[in-house]
């Protein structure tokens, strides 16, 4: 799994890890669709504003490009890292319902699309 960032803050090394490491168990999950190499997650961290130093400042969105799907976790706060984690969570529970989904479907039928 590749792991792409847009960034409009700095980044340093030290949140290049943190994403990697909160970002990569991820692929443990999606494994078997990953046989090609063809999953990708595109993550944008941001300031959602300049001027304000209180409330909900940081902005992750993390979009996983599976094959013919697009899964997306957003999340807002305070701190950039708990904004990383919550976006990660939301997309940790769009691939379950994706697997649930994609399972449910019986031999012999359709999928809907």
């Amino acid at each position: 799994m590749k792991i792409n960032i847009k960034k409009t803050t700095d980044l340093t090394p030290s949140l290049q890890t943190y994403i990697e490491e909160k970002l990569m168990p991820l692929a443990k999950f999606i494994k078997h669709l990953d046989e090609k190499g063809d999953v990708e997650i595109w993550l944008e961290i941001s300031r959602t504003t300049n001027h304000h130093r209180k409330g909900d400042v940081f902005m992750a969105a993390a979009d996983l490009k599976l094959p013919g799907k697009i899964l997306r976790g957003q999340a807002e706060a305070e701190n950039i890292r708990t904004a990383i984690d919550e976006a990660r969570n939301m997309l940790h529970m769009e691939i379950k319902k994706y697997k649930t989904k994609a399972g449910s479907v019986r031999k012999g039928e359709q999928r809907e699309k």
